[in-house]
């Protein structure tokens, strides 16, 4: 039972430095929309330092912060730990490569990769503005 008076996730924000770029891999990526005034293709000029990208199909809701600063992470140790990543998943291993040079062709660093993993096959990635996040399959 969902009660009303409930705080309620509204969505993850990430910083970055450049908030369009950043958007923008993300939205390509997830297939997302841009929430309606921050199209730059639609509304005109990309002054914004607030985007926010939509799930056309679940509403679900990636914000964009921009900030002067953003040390990346030094995943999975170092001086700047990740504070928050993303979990995105795939449905086998094929995908999970075609997924790879998405990724790579719009503008993330691969960290770590653990596809021979039997378990749980996965690729750690690091997104332009430098969070980490993981892409992984899941088996129905």
């Amino acid at each position: 039972m969902v009660t009303t008076d409930r705080a309620r996730l509204r969505q993850v924000v990430l910083d970055t430095t450049d908030t369009r770029r950043l958007a923008e891999f993300y939205r390509q990526l997830l297939d997302y929309v841009y929430r309606p005034g921050d199209d730059p293709s639609i509304d005109g000029p990309d002054t914004l330092d607030w985007l926010v990208l939509v799930d056309p199909a679940t509403g679900s809701r990636v914000a964009f912060q921009q900030v002067d600063e953003v040390p990346a992470a030094s995943w999975p140790t170092g001086p700047h730990p990740q504070q928050l990543h993303l979990d995105l998943t795939v449905r086998s291993v094929a995908a999970l490569d075609s997924e790879h040079d998405r990724v790579l062709t719009l503008g993330g660093r691969l960290l770590s990769d653990r596809t021979d993993d039997p378990v749980e096959p996965l690729r750690v990635y690091a997104d332009p503005a430098g969070h980490p996040f993981c892409v992984f399959v899941v088996a129905d």
